[in-house]
């Protein structure tokens, strides 16, 4: 993929995750069974991202603690397990399968470029953890222990609650749909 479409969907990812969020809910077709799962998934994806911000400074420094230490993208992760939950909550296979190939078209670009300049910023160490720590799907014990706990302020600062403010929108929307039928 080229450099100027991947800083493109780098710059707008957000934005589309909007417009796609908009007609996930036009064509969703929820019932209740799915909903609950895909629910209850969900929001073991926003617990992922809420620890991820609650340790990550956005600084130049490296970020290895609590779900750092386990994968290099804590919260793109989370917003994935997000992704399938809502996915699973539609009722619709084929849309639960184009908001996987959504998500990986525009967050696995964005992931590659971002290693890439973390790479060229913090240089060795980055390299290091990068050889230890997988890209995407967490390792299964953590590759450093570090005394860093949560924190709860980062958490707030990062503005993370949106998230979740978002998450119970679309799942009110969804299940209002799957109680009027509309």
């Amino acid at each position: 993929m080229s450099s100027k479409l991947t800083r493109f969907l780098q710059h707008y990812r957000v934005f589309f995750g909007f417009v796609f969020a908009v007609v996930f809910l036009v064509f969703s077709r929820p019932a209740a069974a799915w909903m609950a799962g895909g629910f209850a998934l969900a929001l073991v994806g926003l617990a992922i991202r809420m620890w991820a911000c609650g340790h990550i400074r956005k600084e130049k420094a490296l970020d290895t603690s609590g779900p750092y230490a386990y994968t290099r993208n804590p919260l793109y992760f989370g917003s994935f397990i997000v992704a399938i939950g809502f996915g699973l909550a539609s009722g619709s296979w084929w849309l639960a399968a184009l908001t996987i190939a959504f998500f990986a078209s525009i967050y696995l670009p964005v992931i590659n470029v971002e290693a890439e300049e973390l790479e060229d910023v913090l240089g060795e160490e980055y390299t290091e953890y990068a050889l230890n720590v997988p890209l995407f799907f967490p390792r299964l014990t953590a590759w450093k222990k570090s005394g860093r706990k949560f924190d709860f302020q980062l958490y707030l600062r990062h503005g993370e609650f949106n998230a979740a403010l978002g998450l119970l929108a679309a799942a009110a929307i969804l299940a209002l749909k799957a109680y009027y039928y509309f």
